[in-house]
């Protein structure tokens, strides 16, 4: 499923226009993005969670030459699926 597959199922399920429920969720990604880059975890109860996790500087090697680099710290979104989401999905089998 991509993102206009997305924005057609719920223009379905909740009788918006196609534009409107492209705006909402849109604006749900948007406003997600934004708690994320303050550092903040956005729990939706039954879904998941998303959250920031650091990453520490490592060394690695450079896979074209092998020759040893240093690989900066950096930050990832991490996201940790909630109960009933695992529960619908282990039910499918």
């Amino acid at each position: 499923m991509n993102k206009t597959d997305l924005v057609a199922a719920v223009a379905a399920d909740t009788n918006l226009s196609k534009i409107d429920a492209a705006r909402a969720l849109d604006s749900v990604l948007e406003n997600l993005s934004r708690a994320l880059v303050r550092g903040d975890t956005v729990q939706l109860i039954g879904f998941g969670t998303f959250a920031v996790s650091d990453r520490p500087e490592r060394s690695g090697r450079n896979p074209s030459t092998g020759e040893p680099m240093t690989i900066k710290a950096s930050k990832a979104p991490k996201f940790s699926a909630g109960k009933a989401l695992k529960d619908a999905l282990n039910a499918a089998n």
